[in-house]
């Protein structure tokens, strides 16, 4: 399977986060290290792994239950 590798504020543009939130407080709360994302070479740097993220981001939103509309 080959992946898509985004950098943070690519990833920030995709999902409308600031590129500060997504590394302070999604990083290793929402977002984990080897499934979401990986370190190069053992340095600062994130690359987000695109499919795994949209694929999370999808079976959240298909998790929610529908409410009928008030007449």
């Amino acid at each position: 399977m080959s992946s898509t590798y985004i950098t943070t504020e690519e990833l920030a543009s995709r999902i409308h986060y600031d590129p500060r939130t997504i590394r302070n407080k999604l990083v290793d709360h929402c977002l984990f290290e080897g499934r979401h994302y990986v370190r190069p070479f053992g340095r600062r740097k994130f690359l987000f792994i695109w499919e795994a993220i949209e694929a999370d981001l999808l079976r959240n939103h298909s998790d929610s239950i529908a409410m009928p509309l008030a007449d």
